[in-house]
């Protein structure tokens, strides 16, 4: 069994509804069994300023030997696109209905492939990531990087309520 921590956000329309959706999709994952979320966090846009606040969660789901990291990521890409997400290549940063990152597949580490980088490449850097993350498992190690309260510890960033200012 590998514990699959995957961060998922929107910032338009309905997010809390959209968030839903995208928790219901996640456990219908044929061997993927959920098994935790975060509370729901209001953060600032990364990237690009000019557009809504996200509404971002981390998800944590226990996975069987038929899903692996590559096989959670296409399958998470399928229902991003089934929830009404459209990629503009031209704004990797800008507004959408719903995202899913993976963050964490166990202890395996994939960067070979620009398809699938895990651990996340920048999660280190984003509070929205590991405030969600830490309430689910403060003490995960995130390989090459250390653990998520450490890390969280070396970033500059507001927590008001649930809202995450960085």
């Amino acid at each position: 069994m590998k514990q699959a921590f995957v961060c998922i956000g929107s910032n338009m329309g309905n997010a809390e509804h959209h968030l839903a959706q995208a928790r219901q999709a996640l456990e219908s994952i044929p061997g993927a069994r959920f098994a935790g979320a975060s509370s729901l966090y209001l953060t600032e846009p990364q990237g690009r300023r000019d557009q809504p606040w996200f509404l971002n969660q981390v998800v944590r789901l226990d996975c069987d030997e038929r899903v692996t990291a590559l096989s959670l990521l296409d399958t998470m890409l399928a229902l991003e696109l089934q929830l009404g997400r459209v990629r503009d290549k031209d704004d990797h940063f800008g507004p959408r209905v719903i995202d899913m990152d993976l963050l964490l597949f166990g202890d395996e580490v994939h960067g070979d492939d620009p398809h699938l980088i895990v651990p996340h490449p920048r999660m280190h850097e984003r509070a929205f990531v590991l405030v969600p993350l830490a309430e689910l498992a403060p003490h995960l190690m995130i390989p090459g990087r250390g653990s998520v309260e450490n890390l969280l510890k070396k970033l500059v960033y507001k927590l008001e309520g649930s809202a995450i200012f960085q």
